[in-house]
């Protein structure tokens, strides 16, 4: 699937659950490989914070983004519907330092996003994927993952109260985000209303964007001082249940909301998730924790996807004799045995060191390590075959180094290693120049890598 951004700008205003502030929220279209970017435009110098989980600072009941001392709280219902909608590229301007809280759910962002229509980029998204089953914990969260084609999450939340139960939530499709789960609010217990309102949590909370549920009866006289802090001339409580009776929009709302934050939470990975997850009693905090996992998960698949596949099995797509025939090299300075992939812009040879090499006779006898020049000249070898396939008469033209730079041996190569040399081109070929970066492998490891300049010339 390709990266997506909107079409347009649009506004959406409201008022910050904790801060009470009003605060005018534009979202922008941004360019392949933004990402997802908070700009404070209210502050000096505009400064602009990306939402990845190491811009995250703890807080509580919310995500906030900090950079050099510029924050944006309460992000978590933003991101989710971003997520929901599958946005990749974003610019989010506001003009406060803090998301609005509106009706306490996603819903509304998602409908503001959806006028202003989501449009496929010129590139494919990459993905973070789950290859195997693991388990993180924090605290008394745990998230489970296992890998799947898709994105699939599942909740379960148990405040041990009677009033909530134990639930759970589901979500199997992304597609199916804005129906099931987008519009689940945000929820608090009555008798943590007093200590929030005290430090100074809810400023922006009311009935409208937050359903209070009552796991224990107050006394009279707490409630009345609550009915103050509130700002209400009463408050009805009849009966454990919802405070004044507020409708919930679905029996499980609570853990669809829990849901949704874990949602919003993990965009700070960076990247959108195939896998399957269920989360026990997730908070933002633990929710950070499993985003940070899934960033460094990401960085090393990354660094896996680099290294090229290698099946002995499989035919190469040239072997020892079809390279000579292309390169002037032969025993004992040919150094390429097959060529297992090609493009237009790279190539991938394989080198199988054998205690026979003729090097071996004369360098560290006792103790046999392939030289890293012999390393370097390999790599040049099969970046000779890439430059010298584009040719009809390979065999009339040769190549000649012209500079080596940034060559770096990180590892030793030793008897029985089989060697995989990956060359790509660093700019187009022109005017017989070729300039390359060349990497080694030895299974997972790299074990050499260098920038190769050199010209191909025509025999006369």
């Amino acid at each position: 699937m390709k990266e997506q951004t909107i079409k347009r700008r649009m506004s959406i205003s409201g008022n910050g659950l904790h801060t009470g502030q009003d605060v005018i929220v534009t979202f922008n279209p941004a360019p392949v490989g933004h990402g997802i970017q908070f700009k404070r435009i209210d502050l000096e110098g505009q400064p602009n914070i990306k939402a990845e989980v190491k811009n995250t600072i703890p807080t509580q009941r919310n995500t906030t983004l900090c950079k050099d001392g510029a924050k944006v709280a309460t992000v978590e219902h933003v991101l989710a519907a971003l997520a929901g909608l599958q946005i990749d590229n974003i610019l989010v301007e506001v003009d406060g330092g803090e998301m609005p809280i509106l009706d306490g759910s996603s819903i509304e962002f998602v409908q503001r996003l959806k006028e202003a229509g989501v449009e496929k980029q010129d590139k494919d998204r990459e993905y973070l994927v789950i290859e195997e089953s693991m388990v993180v914990r924090d605290a008394d969260s745990e998230f489970v993952l296992v890998p799947s084609d898709n994105f699939e999450i599942t909740t379960l939340i148990d405040y041990n109260t009677t009033v909530l139960g134990k639930q759970h939530a589901s979500l199997y499709e992304m597609e199916n985000f804005e129906s099931t789960i987008a519009n689940a609010r945000t929820f608090v217990f009555l008798h943590e209303l007093e200590s929030l309102i005290d430090a100074e949590l809810i400023k922006g909370g009311n009935l409208d964007n937050t359903v209070v549920f009552v796991s224990q009866l107050l006394e009279e006289e707490d409630l009345e001082r609550l009915v103050k802090k509130l700002n209400r001339p009463s408050i009805k409580i009849e009966r454990e249940g919802v405070l004044d009776a507020t409708p919930l929009r679905y029996w499980n709302e609570p853990a669809r909301h829990k849901l949704l934050d874990v949602i919003g939470d993990l965009t700070l990975a960076g990247k959108f998730i195939k896998g399957k997850i269920i989360a026990t009693k997730p908070g933002h905090a633990s929710n950070q924790k499993l985003a940070k996992k899934l960033q460094e998960l990401l960085k090393k698949q990354r660094k896996t996807r680099e290294i090229p596949h290698y099946d002995p099995n499989k035919i190469p797509i040239f072997d020892s004799i079809a390279i000579s025939q292309q390169l002037q090299h032969r025993f004992p300075f040919l150094l390429i045995d097959k060529v297992i992939e090609i493009s237009d812009k790279h190539i991938v040879g394989v080198k199988n060191v054998t205690v026979n090499e003729a090097f071996f006779l004369g360098h560290f006898p006792g103790n046999p390590v392939m030289p890293g020049v012999l390393q370097i000249e390999a790599m040049a070898q099969t970046g000779g075959i890439l430059v010298l396939s584009t040719l009809a008469n390979p065999h009339q033209w040769d190549t000649y180094f012209l500079k080596i730079d940034n060559a770096r041996f990180r590892h030793k190569v030793i008897p029985g290693d089989s060697i995989i040399f990956k060359m790509e081109y660093m700019r187009p070929p022109r005017r017989g120049l070729c300039e390359m970066r060349g990497r080694a492998f030895v299974g997972d490891k790299l074990v050499a890598e260098a920038e190769l300049l050199a010209q191909i010339i025509k025999r006369k």
